[in-house]
């Protein structure tokens, strides 16, 4: 983060997951503000999850890894660049089919 707060910068994400937690799944809010909260995930291989919704629009952004990831009554493959948005109350699961990391962006409106 620069000093005067007028932006934060990551040079690189995947510095901030020192490793994927085995069989594990690891959470991490890297950013947070009263209209944007940002979460890097690492999850181990076969490592889930469950469905849920959230109140928010959100955006998963998978850096790395392999998942099948069900948004409502759809089921699909996201790998290394899959980009998904989501509306809220959408339900939706993340099963890592290898080990995963993930930035998930949630936007409060």
């Amino acid at each position: 983060m620069d000093s005067e707060n007028a932006f934060t910068l990551f040079p690189n994400l995947l510095q901030e997951v020192p490793e994927v937690p085995q069989d594990g799944i690891l959470s991490r809010t890297i950013f947070k503000s009263e209209r944007l909260s940002v979460v890097l995930f690492a999850f181990d291989a076969g490592q889930e999850l469950s469905e849920h919704t959230s109140s928010y629009p959100a955006v998963l952004h998978f850096i790395q890894g392999e998942a099948t990831v069900t948004l409502g009554e759809e089921t699909v493959t996201a790998g290394a660049h899959t980009w998904v948005h989501m509306q809220p109350h959408l339900p939706h699961s993340i099963l890592a089919q290898t080990p995963v990391i993930l930035l998930l962006l949630m936007q409060r409106v």
